[in-house]
């Protein structure tokens, strides 16, 4: 099997710019509305918008690979690193932080040059311990190919299928500065498909023993976050990918067993931006809700196990809400949460779900779809 990396001055991409240029042109308009719709929130609520995202952003990232972290860890870690002053913090993991710092570095930083030093600080971010899993591996340099060469390997042992064979390790010092000094030039290339050339070139080369998918969306949300012209993400780009998997994974499989010419992941990269851009209509709706909802609400008197759930609910809360989640989550006795409840009950915050059973859920009165699942 022949793979890109192979051909001779693989880098030389081509692509067919009548295919691309309406695409493109539909992003960069839906790009500006976007922005210009944010740039319009208050201070208290482009925050909130930035937070929603970015911890949406780094929870994908995560799950792409197959990790799933605490989304509230991750939500408090990147309010720490942030400065944010937000009620209801949790301490966070050492793994949560490393991938917090490292996005946070991409996107806050993006305008800093992308060097081997940054991108195995990253790398080794992702890894405090020094293993994937159960086993050690080489953090903060470049993999040594000493059991083999670097594959995407799936299906169990004897039925294994190699989708991808990376460039030997012996390569990786040229093909990494060649990458890096790319990356930090001016080609008077579009910004956008700069980002889409730099994910598929990253993660062809591969040059790390693990982190390398999660590496590679860090690099595209900080060319993404130059083509914004600001470093606040209002987008996710991972939540994108994570939704259409299957097909991000093909695609790449398509376009590393192809030729120079690579329209197609292009296509497939713009068309998954364009479903990020779309989707952050939810994410705005739901910021704007919950500030309506306090400005509602500014005036009723609430204890704090209450404003921390209720925050909880205008965000993206997991499951349904009954007095024994309510007493796990603000630390307090079954009885004290059922006070809670029905107090917000009185006040018009809370009902009672109809859905029978054993256990009684409960959601808000102010908008019952997002927060019935």
């Amino acid at each position: 099997m022949r793979y890109i990396h192979q051909l001779k001055d693989w880098t030389n991409f081509t692509w067919d710019n009548d295919l691309l240029l309406p695409k493109l042109a539909a992003v960069r308009s839906l790009q500006g509305k976007l922005i210009g719709k944010m740039l319009m929130l208050g201070f208290d609520l482009k925050q909130e918008a930035v937070l929603e995202t970015l911890t949406l952003d780094v929870l994908k990232s995560s799950e792409i690979e197959g990790a799933f972290l605490q989304s509230e860890q991750v939500r408090s870690s990147i309010a720490r690193h942030l400065g944010m002053d937000i009620s209801g913090l949790v301490p966070s993991d050492r793994d949560v932080d490393g991938i917090v710092e490292m996005m946070l570095d991409a996107t806050q930083n993006h305008e800093n040059a992308l060097t081997v030093n940054r991108l195995c600080a990253w790398q080794a971010a992702l890894f405090p311990t020094g293993r994937s899993g159960l086993y050690k591996i080489t953090v903060g340099e470049w993999r040594k190919d000493e059991t083999g060469p670097m594959q995407v390997v799936s299906g169990g042992f004897g039925k294994e299928r190699v989708h991808f064979q990376a460039p030997d390790a012996a390569r990786l010092d040229t093909e990494m500065q060649d990458f890096t000094a790319w990356f930090n030039a001016q080609q008077g290339l579009d910004a956008v498909l700069k980002a889409a050339i730099a994910h598929l070139w990253f993660i062809t080369i591969h040059p790390f023993d693990d982190g390398n998918g999660r590496i590679a969306r860090a690099i595209t949300d900080m060319q993404l976050s130059r083509a914004d012209g600001s470093s606040q993400r209002f987008y996710s780009m991972s939540a994108q990918i994570q939704v259409q998997r299957s097909g991000y994974y093909a695609i790449l499989e398509q376009t590393q067993k192809g030729s120079y010419d690579i329209t197609a992941w292009l296509i497939w990269f713009l068309d998954c931006l364009m479903g990020a851009l779309t989707a952050t209509e939810t994410t705005l709706e739901r910021v704007l809700t919950k500030a309506r909802f306090w400005e509602k609400h500014a005036t009723t008197i609430l204890n704090e196990r209450q404003i921390l759930m209720l925050n909880k609910l205008l965000g993206q809360f997991e499951g349904k809400l009954n007095t024994s989640k309510w007493a796990k989550m603000t630390k307090c006795s079954s009885d004290t949460a059922l006070r809670d409840i029905q107090d917000l009950m009185n006040k018009g915050i809370l009902n009672k779900e109809n859905s029978g059973g054993r256990s009684t859920n409960y959601v808000l009165v102010s908008d019952l779809s997002y927060h019935s699942v």
